[in-house]
């Protein structure tokens, strides 16, 4: 401390921070080398579809074919930039991202305890932790409370060590240093203090390695599933391409006629825009749930989270305010109800000595000003902590004054398999102990009762136990927090701190359900969701908030107790079946959270759990959907989770699932409007060339219309806002497939349907209305244009109105329909451009049937749309035996 030149007590002043932070600089690691422009423009041209236009601009350049050259050299520069500019975008979303979870750390600075981020601590910091934080530097304790560190991030040792402050020799192995924290280690569990010795590239972590803090476009498997499938259909056209050209030939074709069909075909193979989609939604939705307060640590969440079916969900601050408020006081000598005032506690000893225990055993802080505002906004610590201090400092029972008459020797950090934390205060020649904890786990270590008076005591027999046992049941059943707490006089300090005690009361907290909490609970069984209560409070309180907050009915079964969980194997089918039906657990440890994820998935469903403790880590990473809470949970919590809800809001986790299912509903509608444009014009050029029939599509003609009327309208689906009746819908099976065979079996329908809307235009320009070859031609590359656009109003769903639906009221989708048909337009008469395409105005009767054969596939499919609505309601009225909101659950291995 002396080197460092700062107190503990005190920390460091404003000043003496800023100098040294111009010093040492930030508190952070050198950064990894971000990807450079060159490689990811590089990493473009890898893709079979690039490659596979590399070829058939080769091909054009060998056959002088200059104008399909120069226009397919032109779509690989569009094509490889787009897909540039979404990565390169990509990775600085992810960094901008991860910037907005940056996390913050608990110092001591000009004697006031403040929370700054992690990258302002400088040499000389007194650093402050708690269970489940990760050690923001490298540390020499000043003080220790039964405090281990799992210290694999650093040794690779599994198992946590125990840490203390006493001292080592100079030479001593990096893993035996028992007096020092290492940056990037995890508390998993007591807590301490510590003064920073090293920062940034200067700690042990800094020296061993250089973490990649770059961000990476990270490919998750929708992304990789999207890429195969553009790839096969490539290939697959290239076989189509092949056959067709052999048997051109045999049949007698000039060569460079089916030269001409084989550039076409492996044109039409390309999927544009199919690369991208995924990127730009999955972008595009993760910015979206961090400006709700959800910030997703891994793509692949975003995919998962439209098929969540069960939410497992924590009390205290997700369900409830997390605004604890002490409301019950009580004690052998009264009972106390307390308002915005603290009448007849002043007067109480005995209720006084119990907020003084509770102020004593305490590790949160609050500021010294008395306002309510100063007191929520400078608040530090546990919830429940800060409420027992702002009972305390409303009888002037401040804990800094506290300590420093009676200053602490000796904490015994919370135990959660005892449910007890224990501080140890110097008090003359004698030592005081002063306990909290839940009821019962206090009770059964209690031996006597407080008097009337403070100081005094009897005898607490069993009967007296009981009482006090049933009065705090009371209390949980009227929806209150309960404490109990008790002391103890003792000579030395290392004395057992939880044997002997004297019992002073109960305390009653008071945590308001969070507001419109009813109403996203409601929200959750529209949408075919089940939210579950999973709680470490006593049973009678979660059914009391459950039951206020209508999660679970008032007089239906008790909360499931967490000693009855087990792994699922290891379940009879009665105790399995009551699990499942449960929603409310108890009293459930971090193991057990487990076991219970364990059991739903092991039933087919996507759970989501929710989580803030270090000892959460494996239930969250166990989870399909990890979420962790910003505001009360820990870092290693954070570090596990898949999401972070800044806000610890259910809400906010209901909105993530929204936009996880908007975001998969519209990269299928994009895909199968791409494959079915794609596949149209496979189909119509090779059946073309088979019967020996002019081509109805020229490659330069493809060209234009992939790079136009793919791209835009697929980009337009992509970033949609939705059907607002997503969340009525059940959840879609984890395991399906972007496509199904159902998908695929509307794609191949109406690829055929598009075709020979177009092969049908070419036959009537040619021979009905006897136009030119390069007009008639025209009229087959129009209508397949015209098409597609009107192609995108069948993309809605079945149970939607024609004239009110996510594609027509998405803005983006008409800018797209109107600019493409600017430029088919264009593509017509526009001099210069019409040379290249070699197209010829139609006239008013090829219009006629551009338009005609155009609108048909539009037409057929709203007729099958409103078809397949009509027979939905009749199914559902004709069905009178099953709830609209009951949803069966999947069996494992359903389809």
């Amino acid at each position: 401390m002396e080197d460092l030149g700062v107190r503990a007590e005190a920390g460091l002043s404003k000043n003496e921070v800023r100098k040294r932070r111009e010093r040492h600089g930030p508190n952070r690691l050198r950064e990894a080398r971000r990807r450079s422009v060159l490689r990811i423009a590089l990493v473009q041209f890898r893709s079979v579809v690039i490659l596979i236009l590399v070829a058939a601009g080769a091909l054009a350049v060998a056959t002088a074919k200059w104008p399909e050259a120069i226009a397919l050299a032109a779509v690989i520069v569009v094509n490889a930039g787009i897909g540039f500019v979404s990565e390169w975008r990509a990775a600085r979303s992810m960094e901008a991202l991860r910037r907005l979870g940056r996390r913050r750390v608990r110092v001591r600075r000009g004697k006031q305890e403040r929370s700054v981020p992690v990258t302002a601590l400088v040499p000389g910091d007194v650093v402050i932790f708690d269970g489940g934080d990760i050690v923001p530097a490298d540390l020499r304790l000043i003080e220790a409370n039964n405090l281990h560190v799992n210290e694999a991030a650093l040794t690779g040792e599994a198992m946590p060590v125990r840490k203390n402050t006493d001292r080592v020799e100079e030479n001593t192995p990096l893993a035996e240093r028992a007096n020092t924290l290492f940056k990037g280690t995890t508390i998993t569990e007591g807590s301490g203090e510590g003064v920073v010795t090293a920062t940034g590239m200067n700690t042990e972590l800094g020296r061993i390695a250089e973490l990649a803090e770059g961000a990476e476009s990270e490919t998750t498997p929708l992304q990789k599933h999207l890429d195969r499938l553009g790839s096969r259909l490539a290939w697959l056209t290239l076989v189509i391409a092949a056959i067709v050209a052999l048997a051109g030939l045999a049949a007698g074709q000039p060569m460079l006629l089916m030269i001409e069909t084989a550039i076409a075909l492996g044109v039409a193979a390309i999927p544009e825009g199919l690369p991208i989609v995924a990127t730009i939604a999955l972008a595009r939705g993760m910015w979206l749930m961090a400006r709700r307060q959800a910030l997703v640590n891994r793509l692949t969440a975003v995919e998962t989270l439209g098929a969540t079916r069960i939410i497992l969900t924590d009390k205290t601050g997700t369900l409830t305010e997390n605004r604890m408020t002490v409301r019950r006081v009580l004690t052998p000598a009264a009972e106390h109800t307390i308002g915005d005032d603290t009448d007849g506690l002043d007067d109480d000893a005995l209720a006084r000595r119990l907020l003084k225990v509770g102020v004593l055993c305490n590790n949160a802080s609050i500021p010294e000003d008395d306002g309510e505002e100063a007191l929520e906004q400078g608040a530090l610590g546990d919830p429940t902590e800060v409420a027992l201090l702002e009972a305390g400092a409303r009888l002037d029972l401040r804990r800094d004054d506290l300590l420093e008459r009676l200053p602490e020797a000796k904490e015994h950090a919370f135990d959660p398999d005892m449910m007890m934390m224990a501080t140890v205060h110097e008090d003359g020649e004698d030592h005081l102990v002063a306990v909290k904890g839940a009821p019962q786990a206090v009770l059964e270590k209690c031996t006597a009762l407080a008097g009337d008076d403070a100081d005094k005591r009897r005898e607490l027999d069993d009967d007296e136990r009981r009482r006090w046992e049933t009065r705090a049941e009371d209390l949980a059943e009227d929806g209150y927090r309960v404490l109990a707490f008790a002391d103890r006089r003792v000579d030395q300090p290392d004395t057992d701190p939880y044997a002997d005690l004297r019992f002073l009361g109960l305390l009653g907290l008071h945590d308001p359900p969070r507001e419109k909490i009813e109403e996203t609970i409601a929200a959750c069984r529209a949408a075919g969701v089940r939210v579950v209560m999973v709680t470490g409070d006593q049973p009678k309180t979660a059914r009391a908030v459950g039951g206020s907050i209508n999660l679970a009915d008032r007089d239906g079964p008790d909360a499931v107790l967490g000693r009855d969980l087990r792994a699922p194997e290891e379940l009879s089918e009665q105790e399995r079946q009551r699990v499942l039906d449960a929603s409310i657990f108890a009293r459930v440890s971090p193991e057990q959270k487990l076991d219970l994820v364990s059991v739903y998935q092991a039933e087919g469903e996507v759970v989501a759990m929710t989580g803030d403790g270090v000892n959460d880590a494996p239930a969250l990473k166990k989870a399909d959907i990890g979420v962790a809470m910003g505001k009360r949970g820990t870092d290693a919590a954070r570090e596990a989770a898949d999401m972070v809800l800044k806000d610890d809001r259910l809400a906010t986790i209901v909105a993530a699932i929204r936009e996880g299912r908007i975001i998969f509903r519209n990269i299928r509608k994009s895909v199968m409007f791409m494959l079915c444009t794609n596949l149209a014009e496979i189909i119509a050029v090779a059946g073309a060339s088979l019967v020996g029939a002019p081509l109805p599509l020229r490659p330069l003609q493809i060209l234009y219309l992939n790079v136009l009327t793919d791209v835009f309208p697929a980009l337009a689906f992509g970033v949609g806002k939705g059907d607002d009746r997503v969340m009525h819908r059940p959840p879609r099976p984890a395991d399906e497939a972007v496509l199904t065979r159902r998908h695929w079996l509307s794609i191949g329908g109406w690829s055929v349907v598009i075709s020979a809307c177009v092969l049908a235009g070419l036959t009537i320009a040619l021979q009905g209305l006897g136009l030119q070859r390069e007009a008639a031609v025209t009229v087959s590359f129009l209508t397949l244009g015209f098409a597609k656009l009107w192609f995108v109003l069948n993309l809605r769903d079945a149970d939607t109105s024609p004239w009110r639906n996510d594609v027509v009221g998405n803005p983006w989708m008409w800018l797209a329909i109107v600019g493409c048909a600017v430029l088919l337009l264009a593509a017509v008469y526009l001099p210069g451009l019409s040379d290249i395409l070699r197209t010829r105005a139609p006239g008013v009767s090829g219009w006629s049937v551009i338009l005609g054969l155009s609108v048909l596939p539009m037409l057929a499919g709203q007729g099958i749309l409103v078809i397949r609505a009509a027979a939905a309601r009749r199914a559902d009225a004709g069905d009178s035996g099953q709830e609209p909101e009951s949803q069966p659950r999947k069996q494992k291995g359903a389809s």
